[in-house]
């Protein structure tokens, strides 16, 4: 393969074009180094210069380096631009943008493009003090009425990658059909260096973040604070705001993984860090076994999703997952839930989570709902704008507990409930694994499990959903089923049976195709519960193997 007159034109207009000399000196090394005929470099630059990055429903999210198709402060600035056309065309020119940060590779340099940016383009832009969690971001949208705010954060994504996230006027993630409509505004920016850039943007004080620690602090609703608390932040920008939050609301004994504390761009301790992954949360679980926590608390790099781990009758400490944490949690809001502020109270989840939660709002004769992945459908659930919503929750440990105030996943808002909960049952004696035990007996045992095609061919996504489409099972596990294509809402398959249900879906973000596993066990009393489990994890067991054999 060789270099591409188009290629080289277009790597020169691009250098041309960048604001940071950095980057223009990165690019014409490796230009230079294609244009001599070095393939890695021809390969590399071909990568780097392709279709720009996707502005989708969280807006970008790409790794940090020179070029189109990637996180640099060009692609920043002309984002930045597009999205300030784009708000000026919807009649929202002058209005309040807050800025926030977190603490990777280039989003000190990111933030300060987006701000520059919209100042010069007449916006009332407020920037947050330092390098704070996206759920405070998320927060001050709301308090500030801004007509938008723009977090640079990568979230859970590995070192390597930057991001931009955008919310709007009500403090939610945009959605369809604004991200296409940015998109197209980028798309008519020009030159990067030839957009304005000003200074004289406001920062926001530390009474601002104190507002959302107060708020936060004031979720609990029992006043039990007897409780030793394990939690890690994954080097991320939490560590702070989590502990102030805590001890605001009460909790004071609190162990964080001394390793993880303080922010690094680098995230030496983990491969991938988020909670999710397996050994992210080692030195966590560790740390809850030697301190002899009651609770283990893991948030994300940004904060915004929050995992808890739970020592097990045997003494071994494991990790919640997210549906069985978002059962607890929305049992918790409704069953303390003032109802004279909430009289209709709606909780909501993804179609690919649990259906535990519909159970439990039943008993509670609350509200349910289930949307599309991802909080920018949940946060608008029930009528479109989430009207009554009191609690939301993904699988993937994003939990929504004071949507009142945040209209996205918190991680640290929800830490603080889950203390209150776990500080309340150890007051009687009992543990957060009692109160599955009841979710159990009251709503029948659900277990959960996942299947993941990866693929190296994307085609063999289409294909693989389109063989389901045209001979789905009629039965799995030996249970009839009833199949349900959810297009064009969806590119998502559901399978129904008794007791049973599998979503099959291509992954938003991966080269996969993605099965969601649901079972659910009949229990008669607490002292079934063991029997239930053995019987409930044999018949999951038999359905992942099934359904693996089915994706190919």
């Amino acid at each position: 393969m060789t270099l591409s007159p188009e290629l080289r034109d277009r790597t020169f207009r691009w250098i041309a074009d960048d604001v940071d000399a950095a980057d223009r000196e990165e690019l014409q090394r490796l230009l230079a180094q294609a244009m001599v005929g070095e393939q890695p470099a021809i390969d590399e630059l071909t990568d780097r210069m392709r279709a720009p990055l996707s502005f989708g429903t969280a807006g970008l999210r790409g790794p940090v380096r020179p070029g189109p198709n990637g996180m640099n402060r060009a692609v920043v600035v002309r984002t930045t631009a597009g999205l300030g056309e784009w708000l000026a065309a919807a009649g929202k020119s002058g209005g309040v943008v807050v800025v926030g940060r977190d603490a990777r590779h280039g989003s000190e340099e990111f933030h300060r493009d987006v701000a520059g940016v919209l100042t010069a383009a007449g916006f009332d832009v407020r920037v947050l003090p330092r390098p704070l969690p996206t759920p405070v971001l998320a927060f001050a949208v709301r308090k500030l009425n801004a007509v938008a705010g723009v977090q640079v954060t990568a979230s859970h994504n590995p070192p390597a990658d930057n991001g931009y996230k955008v919310y709007l006027d009500a403090g939610s993630q945009i959605v369809p059909p604004a991200d296409r409509e940015i998109e197209a505004a980028i798309a008519k920016v020009g030159a990067a260096v030839s957009v304005p850039v000003a200074q004289g943007w406001t920062t926001l004080g530390e009474d601002l973040v104190q507002s959302y620690v107060e708020r936060a602090a004031s979720l609990p609703r029992s006043p039990e604070r007897g409780l030793r608390v394990a939690a890690t932040t994954l080097h991320g920008v939490g560590a702070a705001t989590l502990r102030e939050t805590l001890a605001h609301a009460g909790f004071t004994d609190v162990h964080l993984v001394a390793e993880q504390e303080r922010p690094d761009p680098d995230f030496p301790t983990v491969s991938f860090p988020n909670p999710e992954e397996p050994g992210a949360s080692d030195l966590l679980l560790q740390l809850a076994s030697a301190v002899d926590a009651d609770l283990a608390v893991a948030l994300d790099p940004d904060a915004d999703r929050c995992a808890l781990g739970v020592r097990q009758r045997d003494g071994s400490w494991r990790m919640l997952r997210g549906d069985e944490t978002g059962a607890l949690l929305g049992e918790r809001v409704l069953s303390t839930l003032d109802r004279s502020a909430h009289p209709d109270p709606l909780v909501a989840t993804t179609i690919v989570s649990s259906e535990l939660l519909r159970s439990v709002a039943a008993k509670h004769n609350a509200r349910y709902d289930e949307t599309l992945t991802g909080f920018k459908w949940l946060v608008r659930a029930g009528d479109g704008n989430g009207t009554g919503l009191v609690y939301a929750y993904e699988e993937a440990i994003g939990h929504c507990v004071d949507p009142d105030v945040v209209r996205d996943k918190d991680g640290i808002s929800a830490a603080v409930l889950a203390c209150d909960l776990a500080a309340s049952l150890k007051a009687s004696g009992r543990s957060l694994l009692d109160a599955l035990d009841d979710l159990a007996v009251a709503h029948g045992l659900h277990l959960t499990d996942q299947v993941s095609l990866r693929v190296q061919d994307l085609g063999v996504i289409g294909r693989t959903m389109a063989r389901l489409r045209a001979e789905p099972p009629a039965e799995l596990a030996g249970i009839p089923v009833d199949v349900t294509d959810l297009r064009p809402k969806a590119d998502v398959l559901t399978m129904r049976g008794q007791e049973l249900r599998v979503l099959v879906r291509p992954s938003g973000t991966e080269p996969k195709v993605k099965a969601y596993l649901e079972i659910v066990e009949p229990v008669a009393a607490a002292t079934e519960l063991d029997d239930a489990r053995k019987r409930g994890r044999e018949r999951l067991s038999a359905l992942r193997e099934e359904i693996s054999t089915l994706l190919g």
